[in-house]
């Protein structure tokens, strides 16, 4: 248990005895720094800083291109930091050449815990692949299931669409509510949920606004800037918590190992429904 957790969980107000989870969410651009300088090695010392229990990845190659060097990211990170490990493409195209692995990038999940479930779930994009693009489903949304300290959570990551208009992201914040209301029981009781990622919108633009309704933002201390890295002007990467889950306290930890900073959550998870 880390140090510091323990004396508090007895207390936590209307938790009982509540067990603890460090969540973080990181976009890592393919494994470059914001210096464009592709550095897996300072990708894993930037998520082993995290010290978390479960991390959400956006912008994950697994054989993609010379960009990354062929490489599986997923596996690679994973590898390095000792932990289980969960990739759902957006993408999944023809490989260069026969016999070589198909070229995939998207979102990833890594976790200290066993990973019970996985699931690659669609929702509404915009291909940046296809010329002439119109909104459609895709995979890409990437949820997986643990027991942390006996208590079941479901975690989610995801990466909204970056584009001015807030049209695609509208859809895919309904898409999401729907989806993550699915694992809801015909009582409307639901799981312990975590949903990170990289969503490309301010805490207070208009296509969020539903996503409140249902989930609470960690909002980390101060104006929890995370993008760009190197000069931070907008927050737009979150971790957020159903009912069930308390925010102990966020940060955004300093670092140029991508073009994002990453967000570290420090949750409680009440025991029992």
């Amino acid at each position: 248990m880390r140090a510091g957790v323990g004396v508090e969980l007895a207390a936590a107000d209307g938790f009982g005895r509540a067990v603890p989870l460090r969540v973080a969410t990181y976009n890592i651009a393919a494994g470059a720094g914001t210096d464009r300088v592709f550095d897996p090695e300072r990708t894993a010392d930037a998520l082993r800083a995290l010290d978390a229990d479960v991390i959400g990845l956006q912008e994950v190659d697994v054989h993609w291109g010379a960009r990354s060097e062929w490489r599986d990211l997923t596996a690679g990170l994973a590898e390095s930091l000792g932990m289980h490990a969960y990739f759902a493409p957006i993408y999944s195209l023809d490989p260069p050449a026969e016999g070589a692995p198909r070229r995939e990038f998207g979102v990833a999940v890594l976790s200290r815990f066993p990973i019970l479930r996985a699931e690659n779930h669609e929702i509404t994009r915009l291909s940046t692949q296809d010329p002439d693009p119109v909104p459609a489903p895709a995979p890409g949304f990437g949820e997986v299931v643990v027991r942390a300290h006996g208590v079941p959570v479901h975690v989610y990551t995801t990466h909204l669409d970056y584009r001015a208009d807030p049209s695609v992201r509208q859809a895919q914040v309904a898409d999401t509510r729907r989806i993550m209301a699915e694992d809801c029981d015909r009582h409307g009781r639901c799981p312990r949920q975590v949903l990170t990622g990289d969503f490309n919108a301010e805490p207070g633009a208009a296509e969020l606004a539903p996503l409140w309704d249902a989930l609470t933002d960690a909002a980390p201390a101060g104006d929890g800037f995370t993008y760009p890295a190197g000069t931070p002007a907008k927050r737009i990467d979150y971790v957020t918590v159903s009912d069930g889950i308390r925010v102990r306290r966020a940060e955004v930890p300093q670092t140029l190992a991508s073009d994002h900073r990453p967000v570290v959550a420090d949750l409680l998870l009440r025991r029992g429904r």
